[in-house]
């Protein structure tokens, strides 16, 4: 047996190595749906919050019992790792046809409950043909909401974050590793929807960025803007809630003087079932006030078109 033979400086600086990656559950779309239960409890968006959650449960059902969705092949995915891309890039995929029998099996899932809005919607992705489909993904992926119907975003988006967390699922997890920019997921090259500041076993006291798309979670090190990576002069955000101290919210927003982004963040020591797409959609009250201030939103949430929560 051979092998590199680490000196006692070399093996501490391994082990102090925080963990790259965090990867979903096979049930993340479950958690989520609890998770805007609980939210939408006297929650002025109630309504919406608890139709996120039914689309999520049949999230949850897709990706359970999948339709066939071929993912990339061996070969592109073996040229993805040689050159540390993101092997699930998102602006190739969407391109294709294969995340599609997504679409159909969750529109298949999804009960419409009288609800005239849903069933238009519903009706309007089953009823266009593949290249309307994928010209509303691109715009999508690409954060060009005017290019579709907003009431289209929800159920677009959810059957897209189906089938690449379903392809995501099925990588060599080790395989994954940084790619040349950090403020990206290195999965599926989307942008994240929000920090997840985590606090137990080896994740502890580190934050990292959940990807708006896949779900991966990779390591981005606190005090740092996520999108110009500036670390200058950072504040940090939130609302007061009742009975409940700014400095033990769940959610707060990281604020960027540099490039006037910002991005929320989900405390977990304060309640360790909070969900980056869930808390971001149960906090948009948030999100008016730093409009308001002048803070620029460039973390998209699938679930959500701009101004379609009104």
């Amino acid at each position: 047996m051979s092998g590199q033979i680490l000196e006692p400086g070399q093996i501490e600086a391994a082990a102090n190595i925080p963990p790259f990656l965090h990867l979903p559950e096979p049930d993340l779309f479950s958690r989520r749906a609890r998770r805007l239960h609980s939210l939408a409890v006297d929650h002025p968006l109630a309504a919406y919050l608890l139709l996120m959650a039914k689309l999520c449960e049949a999230q949850q059902r897709v990706l359970d019992a999948p339709p066939t969705l071929p993912g990339p092949s061996a070969e592109a995915l073996a040229r993805s790792f040689e050159h540390r891309m993101p092997p699930l890039a998102f602006d190739t995929l969407v391109r294709g046809d294969a995340w599609q029998p997504a679409l159909d099996a969750l529109l298949a899932e999804i009960k419409a409950d009288g609800n005239p809005s849903v069933r238009a919607a519903v009706a309007g992705l089953r009823e266009a043909d593949s290249g309307r489909r994928k010209a509303w993904a691109i715009a999508l992926l690409g954060g060009q909401f005017d290019l579709l119907p907003a009431a289209l975003v929800p159920f677009l988006g959810a059957a897209l974050q189906v089938a690449f967390s379903h392809w995501l699922l099925a990588l060599p997890s080790e395989r994954l590793v940084e790619t040349s920019s950090q403020t990206l997921c290195p999965a599926c090259g989307s942008p994240p929807v929000a920090g997840m500041l985590r606090h137990r076993g080896k994740y502890a006291g580190l934050r990292y960025l959940s990807c708006s798309l896949c779900a991966c979670e990779w390591h981005h090190v606190r005090v740092k803007c996520s999108h110009c990576e500036s670390s200058k002069h950072l504040a940090y955000l939130s609302l007061e809630r009742e009975g409940v101290a700014p400095e033990r919210s769940v959610i707060r927003a990281e604020t960027c003087p540099s490039c006037q982004s910002y991005l929320k963040q989900c405390y977990l020591e304060f309640d360790d079932q909070a969900d980056a797409v869930a808390d971001d959609l149960a906090s948009l009250d948030l999100d008016m006030r730093l409009s308001e201030e002048g803070h620029l939103r460039r973390a998209p949430n699938l679930l959500l078109a701009p101004g379609s929560s009104d």
